[in-house]
Parts: C-alpha cells; structure tokens; sequence
C-alpha cells in the first residue's frame, strides 16, 4: 500500500548549513505553532495544551501577536485562513475582510482628496489617509474561525486570556519589532490623537511618551480591555457598543466617512465561507520525487496521480497569482521551453528568471482583475485554466528579460465561473490551519480609536479609483487584499502536504512560489525553503500596463554569478541588504509526514530567520 511522505528530507539530502541560516527544523508528533514572536506562539501552545484544536489556538496567536507586534498586524485588519480537516481531508476557506463605509462612494471619496473634477485617474488612496480605513474584519474572523473549525472544548475566553495577560501586565519587546515602531512614531503621532495608547510611557520622553527599545517593558491595558469585551460578548461587543462608537468617532473626526451601520452591517454578514482555489502541479520532477518517497518500492505508480495540489484564497486575495505563476511554469515546461530543473539549478539565473518573468505575466492579470466578487465578475476560473496559461506562458522569453509592459489578458467568458503575519497550527488530531491577520501597511493608518489599543488598517489604500477598472472603489465593497494563506495537498490521496506562506505585501505569492518550489525542485527541507535568499519583483500596488516597478530586488546571499546573470539576461537588478530585506517577507512551513516503520504521523515545521520568532512544538 503507498505510504504518505515518510520524510520532510528528500534523500542524500544535507539538512545542515545549507544557507546563512542555522535553524534546524522542528519535529512534534502532537502540535506546531510556527510563527514571528515566541510570547505569542506560547499563547498558541496553551490553548493547545488546554485541548484545543489548531484554529482555536491559531486565533490565541493572532490575539498574542496583536499585543506583542502590533506594527504588522491587529484586531483593526483583516484575516483570511485555510483549514485542512483531517476527517475529511478537506480544505475550507474564510474570508474574514472587511468594506468601505456604506457612504464611501467613488464621486464622495474623490471629493474629499480634492479631485472631484474627475480628472487623475492614476491618484491613490495615501496608506496614511483615513480614507484608506475599512471596516476591520479580524474581530468577526476570529469569533467565526473558533465557531466554524474550533473544537468546541475551550471558549473565546479561555482562547484570549493568554494575550490578555501579556496585555495587562506587559511583555519584553523585540528586536525587529522595535525597529519598526521606532520608524512608525512619527505618523502614529501625527496621524492619531489617541497615539499615547501605541507608546511606551517615560517621563523623560516627548509628551511622556515614545516607541520602546529593545527588551523594555511594554504594556497595552487598553487593547487588553478590548479583548476582555470581545470575550465576554462576542464579536457583537467589538461591532456595536464602546469600541465601535469610537471606532467610528475618530475616523468621522478626521474627515473619514464610516458610520455605526457600516460595522452593524459587518456584524450581520459575519465572515464568508468561501470555496478555496486550487492547481494541480506535476511540473519539475514532482510527480517522480513523490514515487520514490510515497512508495518506497511498493508497486510502479501507474495507478496514483501524482503531484501536489496548491490551494489558495480566492479573490478579494492574490492567491491567484502564486496559482497563475506556478501553472505558466508547468505550460513552459510541458512545451519544452524551460527545462525540468534539479537540485543544482536552484537559485541559478535561469531558474530565477522563469521564477520572475512568470510572476510578472500573472500580476499583470491580478493588478486588473483581481477584486471582490460579490461586486465585480472575477475570472478565477479562467485565469488558472490550462489553456489560459499556455497562451499567457507564450510572453515568456527564455533569454531575456520583458522590457515593455505587460497588459492583462482575457480568459474565455465560458471560463469565468505590505506588512502583515503569517502564522501557522498543526494539532495532533492531524488538523492544520494557515491563518493571516494584517494591518495591511505597517501599524495600518496609525489611527487609533480612543480607549481601544488598535490602529485601523489602511487596506482601502488599495482601490482603484479609476472609473472604468474592476478594483474600483464601491460602498460596501472589498479592495484587492494582499494577505494570502496557502495549503498544499497530495494528489493522490488528499492528505496534507503543508500548510504554509510568506507575509509582506506583494511579496508574498512569489514568496509562496519559491518556496514551494524550493522543496519540489532544490531538494529543501522546510527550514531550509525558508532559508534561501530570496528575489522580489517590485515593491508596490501594481499599475495597469506595469507589474509594479521593473526592478528585480536580490537578497544579500545570493551568489555573485547569479546576480551578474540575471543582468545579462536583461533584469535590473538591485540586491538589498540588512534591515532593506525585510522586503521579502518572513514565512513559515508546517509539513506532515507518517514514520513508515512507527506508523505515526509527524510535524515538521520551518520558520524564516528573518523574524523574532522560530517553530515551537507542543
């Protein structure tokens, strides 16, 4: 009988010091929490040693990381998951965004940022704008999240006290998480009159207040409160009452047009169960990688399909683009434009160039379709069909870089059917959750409502509003949503692969394409997936006609061949350093594996050095 993967490490295979990095992976036959703070992954162990599942401790994390790294994420974002029951061996999704105010129509917020001659289709929603501010969906995504996947043997109460408690009596702050509030105090001063609530109180600082540094104390009584209210009346305290009355307050005191109905409106609606999109991907010797591993002598394979399913959030996310990327590099291969590459191609410029030119082709179809589909008519459908992506993977050029535009394409009409956390929770049920909760851009708006310890995200920022494109902005409408959790399958019986991802912005579908690839093509043990430098196609929103900026961003580490050969293929390259690689992201991988000899099911998880965190077992 085929076994499932006995082994996170593909044979012959030197788990050590493989890159920069010297973090073994991590191993439970119980559960994992894989994320960027180790007080916040304690609060995750807790819940599952109390006998709750992955989605009730997934939801303790993202409270703990709320408290303890507030300049990425909050209970004033939003949150997406992807839940693998291991009953059914079945994938399900939230979607837990929220949407511009009822009264935030394109001719009112036009009006509002001075352009109400119809004039500046280009202009943007500023990150720092109130204006940007939509309606938080986290609260109710959290409360569904426990509802829908919770094991029902712990309660919102027990599930919030753990960050509760770091709220109240405070918690040592780290290393990257003081840079970045550092850089923020600033616009969290200017942006907010409530800005004392996000600062550490000294006598000796500027009104009293200021960012921590390292190591020093912080406490947030006030968010505390918050979910102390959230825990005794459900998300119906955080949506109508105190918090929203202020919520509502100081985003209407700075020229903002959200009302009290517009969160009722959430409250009602709550988090959608959405379906999950997918591709099958047998590309890059997969199929023959996972023949040797599944069954270990036990028959030819002729029977299995095999290959690996990756599963992303549909749109409002940009999941879609990591499915796109990976599906124009299957058609390339399967019409002999690109090699399959092996464990010494890795990194290579070659590799990385189909890697860059296939992300450029499918954002530039994200940048222009991507959007709420209860709104506008997304394509999803067709933009990951086979033969969609056969025509999109003919823009490739297999020696040089694209140096004109990239328009967006048109699937068949039979066809249509910035900074953040991502975390991941595995449970000894052989349940796994991918969960991320964002702010969208740092510490969000910076907007803080009175007595509630929270910024308001600036996710709005992302609206079109240009008239005549699908992401524009609408009342009661969702903007194109960066925040992506991925899980991957296998195909021939369903179990679980991994549940993983990469947070940062645009950052994190190429982070989900190269890392998946580093442990299908490079041989990588997750850790080591992580580990690898790192490439990023540009920095910001993309444009219509241009996928972002046309440099291609190069992590430090990277070989010095490389670099000068993705320059001779045409690239502008541009290799980043220090603090500048938080650009491309910190992820995190919790795969599963059976012990062929014990019969028993093992987690191995990964987690990106370049956060606080690290992998942490129960």
């Amino acid at each position: 009988m085929p076994l499932t993967i006995p082994s996170v490490f593909p044979p012959g295979s030197d788990p050590l010091m493989k890159f920069a990095s010297r973090r073994s992976v991590v191993h439970s036959t119980k559960g994992i929490v894989a994320c960027t703070q180790p007080l916040a992954a304690k609060c995750g162990i807790e819940i599952l040693d109390a006998g709750g599942n992955c989605a009730d401790a997934a939801v303790a994390v993202a409270a703990g990381l709320n408290i303890t790294e507030p300049a990425s994420t909050g209970i004033g974002g939003d949150v997406f998951c992807l839940f693998y029951d291991a009953a059914t061996k079945r994938v399900s999704a939230m979607n837990g965004s929220g949407r511009a105010g009822g009264k935030c129509t394109l001719e009112t917020i036009r009006k509002s940022l001075g352009l109400a001659d119809g004039a500046d289709k280009g202009a943007k929603i500023d990150m720092t704008s109130v204006h940007a501010v939509t309606v938080p969906g986290a609260a109710a995504g959290w409360c569904d999240a426990v509802e829908r996947f919770g094991s029902g043997k712990v309660t919102l109460e027990q599930i919030l006290q753990p960050a509760i408690e770091l709220g109240e009596k405070g918690f040592p702050v780290s290393e990257l998480v003081t840079h970045y509030w550092a850089k923020a105090e600033p616009t969290i001063r200017a942006a907010s009159p409530n800005f004392r609530e996000m600062l550490k109180t000294d006598p000796r600082a500027p009104d009293g207040v200021r960012a921590p540094r390292p190591g020093e104390i912080m406490k947030n009584t006030t968010l505390a409160k918050t979910f102390r209210t959230l825990a005794a009346e459900g998300k119906k305290g955080f949506y109508t009452g105190r918090i929203a009355e202020e919520l509502v307050k100081v985003v209407r005191d700075l020229g903002g047009h959200l009302e009290l109905d517009d969160l009722a409106h959430h409250l009602e609606m709550g988090s959608e169960a959405v379906d999950p999109i997918s591709l099958k991907f047998r590309g890059q010797g997969v199929a023959e990688a996972l023949k040797d591993n599944i069954l270990k002598g036990d028959g030819d394979g002729k029977d299995l399909d095999l290959g690996l399913e990756l599963w992303e959030h549909p749109p409002n996310g940009q999941g879609i683009v990591a499915l796109m990327a990976l599906g124009i590099i299957q058609e390339l291969e399967s019409a002999g434009t690109i090699p399959t590459f092996t464990a010494a191609d890795f990194n290579t410029p070659a590799y990385l160039h189909v890697i860059v030119e296939a992300l450029r082709i499918a954002f530039a179809d994200a940048s222009w379709w991507v959007t709420d589909p209860n709104v506008e008519t997304v394509p999803s459908a067709g933009l990951i069909a086979p033969g969609y992506l056969r025509e999109r993977a003919k823009l490739f050029d297999p020696t040089r870089a694209t140096d004109k535009p990239l328009l967006h394409g048109q699937p068949s009409p039979a066809l249509q059917s910035s900074d953040t956390v991502y975390f991941a929770c595995s449970d000894s049920q052989g349940n796994a959750i991918s969960f991320i909760n964002s702010n969208y851009g740092g510490f969000g708006t910076c907007i803080i409502p009175a007595g509630c310890g929270f910024t308001l995200q600036n996710r709005g920022a992302n609206f079109s509003l240009d008239p005549q494109h699908p992401n524009v902005l609408a009342p009661r409408k969702r903007p194109y949503h960066t925040i992506i959790p991925a899980a991957v399958t296998n195909l021939h019986d369903g179990s679980l692969h991994s549940v993983y991802g990469v947070m940062g912005g645009f950052m994190q579908p190429q982070g989900h394409v190269q890392t998946l690839l580093g442990q299908v093509v490079g041989g990588l043990s997750p850790q080591q997936a992580l580990d690898a430098p790192r490439v990023c196609i540009g920095a910001g929103m993309p444009d219509e006609g241009e996928v972002m900026d046309r440099t291609v961003y190069v992590e430090e580490g990277m070989s010095a061949e490389t670099i000068q050969g993705l320059r001779d293929l045409g690239h502008n390259v541009e290799v980043l350093t220090e603090q500048e690689r938080g650009m491309f992201g910190r992820g995190q991988i919790i795969r599963w594996s059976v012990d062929p000899i014990e019969d028993m099911g093992i987690w191995s998880a990964g987690s990106d050095m370049r956060g606080d965190g690290a992998a942490y077992p129960q």
